[in-house]
């Protein structure tokens, strides 16, 4: 790589996400479309490229969190349909409008304030009815106490003059739970999403497209394809259902060696001195720090993977560096590219040590990390996204 900034970068495998693509359309079937989850940069993956990819491959649909995400895919220019899945304030509907988002509806009291603004500019918005069937984040409520109360509301929503009701959907909370009670609660899920749909279509209420089947779904509940279903981080080949389903990770973090240090016995190293050498040690300087999306909480408990095997992290990860214990790799020299999340080192393995999930450690990877994508083998392009630099 021969950037300004040869010292962190991704690299995104396309072939591995075309290859997700096809396993998963193949697993729901010809007539469930794919919606590519691209929101937050396409998980820490490039949005445009990951798009542009999907597009290609045949995809039906995008989804983002925000307009200024929607804004970014047609200036990339993409083409495919694009629902706004978070809130949208509704003085900007216009703006909806003119990069052609559909926007979830959760609440009559939105929806109304959609339809407004849509009569203003003289035209319909499309809309997706978000139903709430147990997730308790947005939505209307689809259990035994407010179902009829949202009945009547979507009923008179999908009658407002400035919206078309183009699709419903809902969430599942814990499809990717493998366990009896996981089971129990997708089920009721899925049934109080169907019984709404159910009901709608009694009062004459019915939708093009119908959509539940997130990440989870794809792996244990095939069967809730619907016209169109919407894997997230499963896409990507991560996650811990990912080797379920054969999935291939698409995102390599790498660094490189950037300096060797040869340091005696009882060296304490990095801030707060929580690591000291217990024997003449050669550690390595790593250009790779929590500012470019290395979490600190990983300090003394991760490795990279050198061409010599695995080096522990060791000592606080800063800002911008992070050493590691090269004394057993002497063949590990100045300049040599590690891994630091990828296919010998795997984001869920650091996610399980870090306490949390694989999305959040991909969509941590900063602004300043390059992302350089790859098809065939072959680079294809570059992206750096910090102001005023676009490409490489």
């Amino acid at each position: 790589m021969d950037s300004t900034l040869k010292r962190t970068w991704a690299e995104i495998d396309l072939d591995a996400l075309a290859h997700n693509y096809q396993v998963l359309q193949g697993r729901m079937g010809s007539g469930s479309r794919f919606l590519g989850v691209v929101k937050a940069d396409a998980y820490g993956h490039g949005a445009v490229e990951v798009s542009r990819t999907l597009e290609n491959l045949g995809a039906g649909y995008l989804a983002v969190s925000n307009l200024d995400e929607a804004l970014e895919l047609r200036h990339g220019g993409i083409g495919l349909p694009v629902l706004q899945l978070g809130v949208t304030p509704a003085d900007q509907t216009a703006l909806a409008l003119s990069c052609r988002v559909a926007q979830a509806v959760w609440s009559e009291s939105a929806a109304q304030a959609f339809s407004a603004e849509a009569r203003k500019a003289g035209r319909k918005l499309k809309v997706h009815i978000k139903l709430d069937t147990g997730m308790s984040r947005l939505g209307f409520p689809c259990g035994e106490d407010g179902f009829e109360r949202s009945l009547d509301a979507i009923c008179r929503v999908c009658a407002l003059p400035g919206l078309e009701a183009e699709g419903v959907f809902t969430h599942f909370a814990v499809s990717d739970e493998d366990s009896e009670a996981g089971r129990a609660y997708t089920e009721l899920q899925y049934r109080r999403f169907a019984g709404m749909l159910d009901a709608l279509a009694r009062r004459g209420v019915r939708f093009a497209i119908r959509h539940c089947a997130n990440s989870g779904a794809a792996v244990s509940y095939p069967q809730y394809a619907c016209d169109m279903f919407r894997p997230g981080i499963i896409s990507y080949g991560i996650g811990h259902q990912a080797d379920l389903l054969g999935l291939r990770p698409v995102m390599t973090l790498k660094t490189i060696i950037g300096a060797v240090r040869e340091l005696p016995p009882d060296t304490a190293v990095s801030y707060g001195c929580t690591y000291r050498t217990n024997r003449p040690s050669r550690v390595g300087v790593l250009p790779i720090g929590y500012a470019d999306g290395l979490h600190r909480v990983l300090s003394n408990r991760w490795q990279v993977w050198t061409p010599h095997g695995a080096a522990p992290i060791i000592g606080r990860i800063c800002m911008d560096m992070c050493m590691c214990d090269l004394t057993d790799l002497p063949g590990a020299a100045e300049g040599s590219e590690v891994e630091v999340y990828g296919p010998h080192n795997s984001v869920n393995a650091a996610a399980a040590l870090a306490g949390t999930i694989s999305y959040e450690l991909t969509c941590a990877v900063s602004k300043r990390v390059p992302r350089i994508y790859y098809r065939d083998g072959e680079e294809i392009g570059r992206e750096l996204l910090l102001r005023g630099q676009s490409s490489l």
